[in-house]
């Protein structure tokens, strides 16, 4: 009987010591999400309120939640693609600072730029040519107009000049 006494003590030390570390196992698992890690993904998000600016930078209270969204998506063990992922679903690829190369976010955001660039190389080099190229040819000279009087045909003769630069 002692024998079984002593199972008996064992197994339940064994279950007292199982449940003494499971809040410690809990613990170890849920270490808080720093805001570096968090800003880490935030820089790649952009504010759907203010234009252009980053989420991790951003003081509006959207932005705020939003963070706190990832903060939460992290602490569930999500990796910074599937968060990314999430908001690109959720919000648009207008969201990302670098949307995904597929579909219309190909055409309007890498290829129509790229385009319109070639295009305005063409139209300046062909307006370059234009300007080089001469224009009809030079007008006849003028006839050298005399009056009898030294003074005023130099005067004329200037003038003249002038005009023809």
């Amino acid at each position: 009987m002692t024998k079984l006494r002593k199972k008996s003590h064992f197994r339940w030390l064994f279950l007292a010591l199982l449940l003494a570390l499971l809040p410690a196992a809990v613990y170890a698992q849920a270490e808080p999400i720093t805001d570096d890690e968090v800003n880490e993904v935030a820089q790649d998000v952009y504010c759907p309120v203010c234009e252009s600016t980053p989420l991790d930078v951003c003081p509006t209270a959207a932005c705020a939640d939003w963070r706190e969204l990832i903060r939460t998506k992290l602490s569930e063990g999500q990796s910074r693609d599937e968060i990314l992922e999430y908001f690109a679903r959720q919000y648009g690829d207008g969201v990302l600072a670098n949307p995904p190369r597929r579909g219309a976010s190909l055409v309007i955001l890498w290829i129509l730029p790229l385009l319109l660039v070639l295009v305005g190389l063409l139209l300046f080099s062909r307006l370059l040519r234009g300007l080089r190229r001469p224009t009809a040819a030079a007008p006849p000279p003028r006839p050298k107009s005399t009056t009898g009087d030294p003074a005023l045909d130099d005067y004329i003769s200037r003038v003249e000049k002038e005009v023809d630069e």
